[in-house]
């Protein structure tokens, strides 16, 4: 009687009140309309200024992911994300192990928003504390989180606007500025795109992994398939909109900030994009742009990594994968949230803020999501072209081929990242292995199946 009675107190569900346009929004802000603030003078300075062509290979190389991504939300509509997907496609424990490898972003990332958001304030007030101002957002983000995901949607919606009204006044200052005015190149221009000579696959694999923080974010639309109606039929046709939607922002962004100022080794790397601001429309919009991007950055990409990281830590723990998982999967009774993944996240967050150098925190983010992903691709072959041989002309093409090119790209990548980050990230993922080895018993037992939980 009593084990009939635990269950029925853990089948509790999220709560269901997105639409699709919430989703596109949460992944537009998550990966962040104004990302190429955060990295444009370093990827200007390592691409000989084709900056807007590395993001353009990145949002191909993303699309087949996000193609995979969308076919897998179709099949199994649950909050674990790649934990959820690889695990039911592929074998529970390798899911285990992608899950854990994609918290290595998902974790590292709400501290290295806030302290990005830090820094650029820093251009405004040198004597201001960039780690307490980081902590004051992990804090803000978190109690927004708790509350409920439709008060997310909201904040969401509002910060969604502001980037947008930002990212027109700057387009609309630099055609002025170099098309009216005159300044800057002057003119329309190829060399921000291409550049032959200087174009090697060595240059792509280490470029494009510099930007992929940018697109890091589609794949959190995942993570509210529990929170949304139809999850089957929206969740996956969102994460394909809104990646297409932020690349065509990065880019036009990109190649307008590279015609007004083309002489991209005089850059300051961290606040190339704020100095091109203040070149093109005054100091007053300079300081706007950062006020916006530290908003936009510090709180709403924030909240939702936020988000997402609880979501997969929700799953893992439902799954008693996790130390403590039976209070990770604790769901608040009130406003239906994983209060207690989304307190374990903003810990984790404040400490990492207080020990570990902004600079360390980039090194591992990417590691995590393009490892994730590489696996994600491969296990849309194994499961429906292989297991459930879904073949013919479309899973010729979705369940082998798109697929293949999504793995075999994000392998690439991979090959980009130093030896440093690749030793580091290995080193995680063997942790990760040795949780599972103790949580499963010696990989012999699987955890509860997801449908238990489905309402």
């Amino acid at each position: 009687m009593g084990e009939v009675i635990f269950l029925q107190e853990e089948k509790q569900e999220l709560k269901r009140s997105l639409t699709m346009r919430n989703l596109i929004i949460f992944g537009m802000i998550t990966m962040s309309p104004l990302a190429p603030y955060q990295v444009f003078g370093s990827v200007a300075q390592a691409s000989y200024g084709m900056v807007p062509l590395v993001y353009l290979i990145g949002a191909i190389l993303m699309f087949f992911t996000a193609l995979s991504y969308a076919r897998f939300s179709k099949e199994f509509p649950y909050a674990g994300s790649v934990y959820s997907y690889v695990g039911k496609g592929l074998n529970p424990h390798i899911g285990f192990l992608t899950g854990w490898t994609i918290l290595s972003d998902y974790i590292l990332c709400p501290a290295l928003m806030c302290l990005f958001s830090g820094l650029w304030l820093t251009g405004l007030f040198p004597g201001i504390n960039t780690k307490l101002l980081a902590i004051v957002f992990i804090i803000l983000t978190g109690l927004i989180n708790i509350r409920g995901i439709e008060l997310n949607a909201k904040v969401n919606s509002f910060l969604f606007w502001l980037q947008i009204a930002a990212l027109v006044l700057f387009l609309g200052f630099a055609i002025k500025y170099v098309f009216i005015e005159g300044l800057g190149v002057g003119g329309f221009s190829v060399t921000p795109i291409l550049q032959p000579e200087h174009i090697s696959w060595n240059f792509i694999a280490a470029a494009t992994s510099m930007i992929l923080l940018g697109f890091v974010g589609f794949d959190g639309i995942s993570t509210l398939a529990e929170e949304v109606n139809e999850p089957k039929k929206v969740v996956g046709k969102a994460t394909v909109v809104a990646l297409v939607s932020t690349a065509f922002l990065f880019l036009i962004q990109t190649y307008m900030a590279s015609l007004a100022h083309a002489k991209y080794m005089n850059l300051n790397p961290d606040m190339a994009m704020f100095d091109i601001s203040r070149e093109i429309g005054g100091y007053y919009f300079y300081v706007a742009m950062i006020m916006i991007n530290v908003v936009a950055v510090g709180l709403a990409v924030t909240l939702n990594v936020q988000s997402a990281v609880s979501r997969v830590l929700f799953a893992m723990g439902r799954d008693n994968f996790l130390p403590g998982s039976k209070w990770l999967k604790h769901i608040q009774p009130t406003f239906r949230t994983p209060a207690n993944a989304i307190l374990l996240s903003m810990i984790i967050s404040i400490i990492l803020i207080l020990t570990v150098p902004i600079g360390t925190i980039l090194m591992f983010v990417n590691f995590g999501a393009v490892t994730a992903f590489t696996i994600l691709n491969f296990s849309v072959m194994v499961y429906f072209f292989f297991k459930q041989k879904e073949r013919g002309v479309n899973g010729f093409f979705y369940h082998l081929l798109f697929p293949f090119i999504g793995f075999a790209v994000c392998a690439f990548v991979w090959t980009g990242f130093d030896m440093k980050t690749k030793a580091v990230g290995i080193s995680w993922i063997f942790v990760g292995a040795v949780v599972g080895f103790i949580k499963s018993k010696g990989y012999k037992q699987a955890g509860p199946s997801i449908e238990s939980y489905k309402m």
